[in-house]
């Protein structure tokens, strides 16, 4: 009569020390202790399947307790009751695993944008750049089955609102969304985690100074605006809104006397404020009002009323003429071009943000809290008011807009 073999005790386990040559302690229907000479110990479960014997490990001791190895050792059983060979499945788990450790956000992000083939490259640089400074450092060594709403709304969005990105943050959500998409799409995603925040996002009051701030809808503009059929006067006002981004009621109050063709500035004093506004202008800038002198340079102002010549054109006429070009009030007005510099100055040509502030015409403090003369940092300011009137140019032209390293602080 064969001997039964007595099922192990926890004090059989605590009292075996490790020898010469490794043991095993047997618990019965193959599964066992295997004590190592090392001194580890760790549990293994002998069985059949297919008419072979195999092993199978099922953790160490003491991280896998008595108890647990019993409770693991008879779901391996169910397995095999069910015709599964427990080792095969458990391979089958770590390539499945493997395969969502791999499918990171951000490799599915580059798959996504590889595959936009109506994109202009403008904006795929764009989305590029959306994607290194807001989404990836946040969520890219993420699998996208592991990422949440709230994840998002927390690592992503947030922040953006909070540094008065609220308008980009919706961008960037929907950039994200459309991976997502692409990712269920394929098998490697349940859901888009992105559809549940709408309400969650931060309001954004735009007022009645829309902007375009996306490079591929303002080329288009951009060209509308060359061949505006309208007065040549309103058309030179028009292209040189978007390379001065000055406020309209101070674009359309220019005096000649206050251009330096040589210095290559416009210096006026803010009507508001009394203070001296200095813009530096690049050679396309100057080619406007050049092509203009001949039509108002024997008058005081270069962009002056059709009914008085004493007066500027009025602040309706810049406006106006979007509207005549096919742009409603929600997408262009003559204000809007200071935030459309804002933000692609920032995201795409990576400007310093104290140069565009001071261009903007906003108070800027030192490190003592004075505010900085309005000539400060001119060299440097030319230079960038150059480069955005380049870039513009080749907006325009369709050409390929390589974004500029990002300038240092």
């Amino acid at each position: 009569m064969a001997r039964i073999a007595k099922p192990l005790t926890q004090k059989e386990i605590e009292n075996t020390k490790p020898g010469t040559k490794d043991k095993k302690l047997f618990d019965g229907g193959g599964l066992f202790l295997l004590v190592k000479s090392s001194g580890s110990k760790g549990w293994r479960l002998k069985y059949h399947f297919g008419g072979k014997e195999k092993l199978l490990s099922l953790g160490s001791y003491p991280r896998v307790t008595l108890k647990d190895a019993r409770l693991k050792s008879s779901e391996t059983k169910d397995l095999i009751d069910q015709g599964i060979d427990p080792m095969q499945r458990r391979i089958a788990n770590k390539q499945h695993q493997r395969e969502i450790e791999e499918n990171t956000f951000e490799k599915l992000s580059e798959f996504w944008l590889k595959n936009q083939t109506d994109l202009a490259d403008s904006t795929k640089r764009l989305i590029e750049r959306r994607l290194e400074r807001d989404i990836l450092p946040a969520i890219g060594r993420i699998p996208v089955t592991q990422i949440t709403p709230k994840q998002i709304l927390d690592a992503v969005v947030r922040p953006m609102e909070r540094r008065g990105a609220g308008v980009l943050s919706r961008r960037v959500k929907s950039i994200i969304s459309q991976v997502f998409c692409a990712a269920v799409a394929e098998g490697l995603a349940q859901y888009d985690p992105t559809s549940s925040l709408t309400r969650a996002l931060q309001k954004v009051i735009r007022g009645h100074r829309a902007a375009i701030t996306d490079p591929e809808e303002l080329a288009p503009l951009l060209r509308a605006v060359d061949g505006y059929d309208g007065s040549a006067i309103v058309r030179a006002a028009l292209q040189l809104l978007p390379l001065v981004f000055a406020r309209p009621g101070e674009l359309r109050a220019m005096r000649w006397q206050d251009i330096d063709p040589d210095a290559k500035e416009w210096r006026y004093t803010a009507p508001k404020t009394g203070k001296e506004i200095v813009v530096p202008l690049a050679r396309q800038s100057i080619e406007i009002l050049e092509a203009l002198r001949p039509l108002t340079g024997h008058m005081e102002l270069c962009f002056p009323s059709i009914r008085s010549t004493h007066k500027p054109m009025s602040d309706n006429t810049l406006n106006a003429a979007f509207r005549r070009l096919g742009y409603d009030k929600e997408t262009v007005s003559a204000h809007g071009f200071r935030a459309t510099f804002r933000t692609i100055a920032a995201e795409v040509l990576q400007q310093r943000f104290d140069l565009m502030e001071h261009q903007l015409g906003h108070v800027v403090k030192d490190a003592n809290g004075e505010a900085y003369n309005r000539t400060k940092f001119l060299p440097e300011r030319h230079k960038m008011m150059q480069q955005w009137a380049n870039y513009l140019d080749g907006l325009k032209a369709g050409a390929k807009v390589i974004p500029l390293h990002r300038a240092r602080g």
